[in-house]
């Protein structure tokens, strides 16, 4: 029983929920940027290129014999996953730059003088009234 409690304080912990977060959205934003690559950039792309759909780019290394499929490589899916991964490479980029200058500004405000401690509050008010008495 220790261990499923071990188990459960470990995976409420701050880290690993909002790790599970970024998960879940990393997931939905890669089906996103697969969409806008597929169904937005590719088809006008092709357009200019003569009517080319990446899709179809393959090379045939072996021809398809009867019962047996052809052999390809099929690089025009590989193009359209590349240009996936420098979709999302750059947002990731804009984001983690965004939030590091971020951080710099508030590293950059100079930090408030540290309170006086009850000692130093004491010796003031003492000092002060010697001074009265004088």
């Amino acid at each position: 029983m220790g261990l499923i409690k071990e188990f459960k304080e470990f995976a409420m912990k701050g880290n690993v929920v909002d790790l599970a977060v970024g998960v879940i959205i990393g997931g939905a934003f890669g089906k996103i940027v697969a969409s806008f690559v597929n169904d937005v950039l590719m088809p006008p792309l092709g357009v200019l290129l003569g009517g080319l759909d990446f899709k179809d780019l393959k090379l045939i290394l072996v021809e398809a014999v009867t019962g047996k499929p052809a052999v390809t490589l099929n690089y025009g899916m590989f193009v359209q996953n590349v240009i996936d991964f420098l979709i999302i490479a750059g947002v990731i980029f804009m984001m983690i730059k965004t939030i590091n200058a971020s951080k710099k500004k508030e590293e950059a405000a100079p930090p408030a003088p540290p309170a006086p401690s009850n000692e130093e509050v004491l010796l003031t008010q003492i000092r002060d009234l010697l001074k009265e008495k004088k």
